[in-house]
C-alpha cells in the first residue's frame, strides 16, 4: 500500500486542529499499514448533526443559535464527548474534538466511541434563564442522538454540572423516565461521581509522574510551568506540587506569573476563588506573557489552556524536557518534529488528559448500577487506568520507534480498526 504520510517541510504548520489531527492520523495509519477501506471508514465521522435553536431572550427578542453534535465512532461502545459553549465553536473544531475522543477512549481502554458537541454562543453574556432555555432546546433537538446506550455528553469549555443537570432533566422528561446515565459530569446529588472534578488534572499528574520515572527525573528537584489555571491547570499544578514538583509559573487570560522560588498553588487557587475566577492582580510572582511562560527553562511544561499554543514558530524555543498536554490540541502538527528533534518527550492530549473521560465512564457505570463508589476507590481505579495506558503507549513508542504522540495514535487506531473489522461493519 502506498504511504499516505509525507514528511513535512520544517516550516509547515497547521492552525486548524482538524488538520493537525488528520496529519497524525495519516502518519499512524501508514506505520500500521492500515488498508484503504478501514482508513476511509475511520477518517470521517459516522454522523454529523447541525441544528438551529431559536431562543426567547430575557428582553423579549428571539436569537437563533447554531449547535452541533458529531459522532465520530461508536465501534467500541456508545459515543462519548463533551459539549462546549463558545463563540469559537465551528464544525471543523467539533469534528476534530470528536475524533480525539475516539482515540482518547481507545488509548485508555474504556468501552466508548468518540463524540463532541458545541453551541456557538458566549455563555458569559447569557442569563441563567437564557442558558437553561438554550440547553433544553439543544437537548430536545438532539433527543434522538443522545442516550445512555447511544451517545453520552459531558461538560467542556463553557459548560458545567448545572448545564449537565438540565440536559439530564430534559432528556428524562422526553423519555418519561429518570435517566441519569445519559450525561456525565453531573452534580453529586443527581448521580455525579466522587473524584470527577479533579479527574482530568489528576490524570495529567499521573502521566507526568510516569514520564518522569522513564526520564529519571526526581519530582522533588523538578520545576514546572502550567499554562492555564482553570479546572485542569489548577488541579494539575496542585497535585504536581503535592508530588514535590516546584511550580514556578502559572497563567490564565490575565497573563502569566513567574516566581523562580515557587508559587504556592493552594494560595493561588484560593485567590482565584476570591476574585471570581481570575489571576488578575496576583502578587506571588512577576508578570510575564503566556508566550514567555512556554519558553521558561523548566523540567516540565503543562499546556492546559487553548489549542495550538506550541507551534512551528515557537517550538525551537521550548526548553522543558517533558511536555504533558492538559488541553486538547495545544501542540500543532508543525511543532511535533521540532520537539522530537530537540529530544523533548511529549505526553499527548489523548493520553495525558484522559483521566476525565475515565472517571466519566465510572460515573456512567455507577448510574447504571445504582451503586456509588468512594472517592478513594474512584481515584485508585483511575490511577490504574492511566498508568496502564502510559505503559502501553510507551511500549508502542519503543516498538515502532516513534514519539509518544504517534504511539498513542497507533495504539488507539489499531484497537478501533480491529474492532471494526471483527464486527464486520463494512
Amino acid at each position: 500500500m502506498t504511504s499516505r504520510y509525507k514528511e513535512p517541510a520544517p516550516i509547515k504548520d497547521h492552525l486548524n486542529p482538524l488538520d493537525s489531527m488528520m496529519e497524525r492520523f495519516s502518519e499512524a495509519t501508514s506505520i500500521l499499514g492500515l488498508d484503504d477501506a478501514t482508513y476511509d471508514a475511520l477518517k470521517s465521522p459516522e454522523k454529523t448533526v447541525t441544528v438551529n435553536l431559536p431562543i426567547s431572550m430575557d428582553d423579549g427578542s428571539v436569537r437563533v443559535f447554531e449547535g452541533h453534535r458529531v459522532i465520530h465512532s461508536a465501534n467500541l461502545g456508545p459515543s462519548k464527548g463533551g459539549i462546549r459553549y463558545s463563540m469559537g465553536v465551528t464544525l471543523d473544531e467539533v469534528k476534530a474534538l470528536a475524533a480525539w475522543m475516539t482515540w482518547k477512549c481507545a488509548v485508555v481502554g474504556i468501552p466508548y466511541g468518540g463524540a463532541k458537541g458545541g453551541i456557538k454562543c458566549d455563555p458569559r453574556e447569557l442569563s441563567r434563564g437564557e442558558l437553561e432555555r438554550l440547553t433544553r432546546a439543544y437537548t430536545n433537538a438532539m433527543s434522538t442522538v443522545f442516550g445512555p446506550e447511544r451517545d453520552i455528553p459531558a461538560p467542556d469549555v463553557g459548560t458545567n454540572p448545572q448545564i449537565m443537570a438540565w440536559i439530564m432533566d430534559e432528556y428524562s422528561k422526553l423519555k418519561g423516565v429518570s435517566s441519569p446515565a445519559v450525561v456525565t459530569g453531573k452534580p453529586i446529588v443527581l448521580g455525579g461521581s466522587q473524584g470527577r472534578l479533579e479527574a482530568t488534572g489528576r490524570g495529567v499528574m499521573v502521566s507526568a509522574r510516569s514520564a518522569m520515572g522513564k526520564l529519571k527525573m526526581n519530582p522533588g528537584k523538578a520545576t514546572a510551568a502550567v499554562q492555564g489555571f482553570g479546572n485542569v491547570g489548577s488541579i494539575s499544578a496542585k497535585l504536581l506540587e503535592e508530588q514535590g514538583v516546584t511550580i514556578v509559573a502559572i497563567s490564565d487570560v490575565s497573563g502569566a506569573y513567574y516566581n523562580k522560588e515557587g508559587i504556592d498553588i493552594v494560595n493561588a487557587i484560593k485567590y482565584v476563588e476570591k476574585t471570581g475566577g481570575t489571576l488578575e492582580g496576583f502578587t506571588d510572582g512577576d508578570m510575564i506573557t503566556n508566550d514567555e511562560l512556554l519558553e521558561l527553562d523548566v523540567d516540565v511544561l503543562v499546556p492546559a489552556a487553548l489549542e495550538d499554543q506550541i507551534t512551528a514558530e515557537n517550538a525551537d524555543r521550548i526548553k522543558a524536557r517533558l511536555i504533558v498536554e492538559g488541553a486538547n490540541g495545544p501542540t500543532s502538527y508543525g511543532a511535533d518534529k521540532v520537539l522530537n528533534d530537540k529530544g523533548i518527550m511529549v505526553i499527548p492530549d489523548i493520553l495525558a488528559n484522559a483521566g476525565g473521560v475515565s472517571v466519566s465512564y465510572f460515573e456512567w457505570v455507577q448510574n447504571r448500577l445504582g451503586y456509588f463508589w468512594t472517592e478513594e476507590r474512584v481515584n485508585r481505579r483511575a490511577d490504574r487506568i492511566m498508568k496502564q495506558a502510559f505503559e502501553t503507549v510507551y511500549k508502542a513508542s519503543r516498538k515502532y520507534k516513534v514519539d509518544m504522540r504517534i504511539a498513542a495514535y497507533i495504539v488507539a487506531i489499531d484497537k478501533v480498526a480491529s474492532t471494526k473489522r471483527l464486527r464486520g461493519t463494512f
